[in-house]
């Protein structure tokens, strides 16, 4: 007889100390801010439980209380009442000589335990592992726009949105050869189909495995690498294009892809966006010692 498979248990987002933490620094407040800032985000005012402090940390553990703290939606609207409710902390009025360094060196501490990262403004945000290098990124014209793609993938993932990363994954994979190729000046069409634009991108790189760069770019091993990160890009075009990402209205609904699936293909993203930027930023790259036209030219669109 096959076994029934065990219910998994859902992990709190936000854990019961760092929770606590922050209703500790409700006692400089009043109810009334209370009710609002937890109102400004939908939540309804709930009867406050057994006293755990003083009236006004009580009635924001009775907030604490409503949340679901395993649903992401309802996590990213209780970490803006977060934000809100720290706020003097970070911006103190100008007589007030008191010293708050410790209190938000351990605030810190507990929201980067969660996977969050607590910034010198106050602002909490996801400490998601999908960052590309500022390096790779200082001199570009536009980083903006992968910045924007960085931001939209990490608050996908955060919300347990497989769909929305894995499109956001293929426009970070096109934006990332489009700006490839307007930092080399060479031309490129809107229309063009992500795989034709990927190959167009690399070839002005010298790094499309057809390429026969001299050095290490054009030695077997960085070929096949170089071939299979090709793969890899198209393969994430592919994904979104068959509606398993946001993107393309779709007459039927397919089948929803799991968080692992959405981190498969960001990563994958992410691997083929950061080499092809650290190329574009690297003084020694083969691209700098060929003619760039003679590199792009079989693919340039007028």
């Amino acid at each position: 007889m096959k076994a029934e498979p065990r219910a998994t248990m859902r992990r709190e987002l936000i854990s019961k100390r760092t929770r606590e933490a922050v209703r500790d620094c409700m006692s400089g407040t009043t109810l009334r801010e209370i009710d609002q800032m937890w109102g400004d985000e939908l939540f309804p005012e709930p009867v406050d439980p057994e006293p755990v402090g003083g009236q006004r940390v009580t009635h924001f553990q009775g907030y604490l209380n409503q949340v679901d703290w395993t649903d992401p939606g309802q996590v990213q609207r209780a970490l803006r009442v977060f934000e809100e409710a720290l706020r003097w902390y970070f911006n103190p009025s100008p007589e007030y000589s008191g010293d708050f360094t410790a209190l938000i060196a351990r605030l810190r501490k507990l929201f980067l335990r969660d996977g969050y990262v607590l910034d010198d403004n106050g602002h909490i945000t996801a400490n998601s592992p999908l960052v590309i290098s500022e390096g790779m990124l200082s001199n570009l014209t536009e980083a903006a726009v992968i910045h924007e793609h960085l931001a939209r993938i990490s608050s996908a993932i955060e919300r347990d949105d497989p769909r929305q990363a894995i499109g956001s994954a293929k426009e970070l994979i096109e934006s990332t050869a489009k700006l490839v190729l307007s930092e080399l000046s060479i031309p490129y069409s809107d229309s063009q189909e992500l795989p034709a634009l990927v190959k167009q991108a690399q070839e002005a790189l010298a790094i499309h495995p057809t390429s026969g760069s001299p050095g290490p770019d054009g030695t077997d091993g960085v070929r096949k690498i170089l071939g299979a990160a090709t793969t890899i890009a198209t393969g994430v075009a592919e994904l979104r294009n068959r509606g398993y990402g946001t993107g393309h209205g779709q007459g039927t609904v397919r089948a929803r892809l799991s968080p692992r699936h959405a981190r498969l293909a960001v990563n994958a993203a992410k691997l083929w966006c950061e080499f092809m930027l650290d190329t574009l930023a690297d003084p020694r790259a083969p691209w700098r010692s060929a003619g760039v036209d003679e590199q792009a030219g079989g693919d340039q669109v007028d």
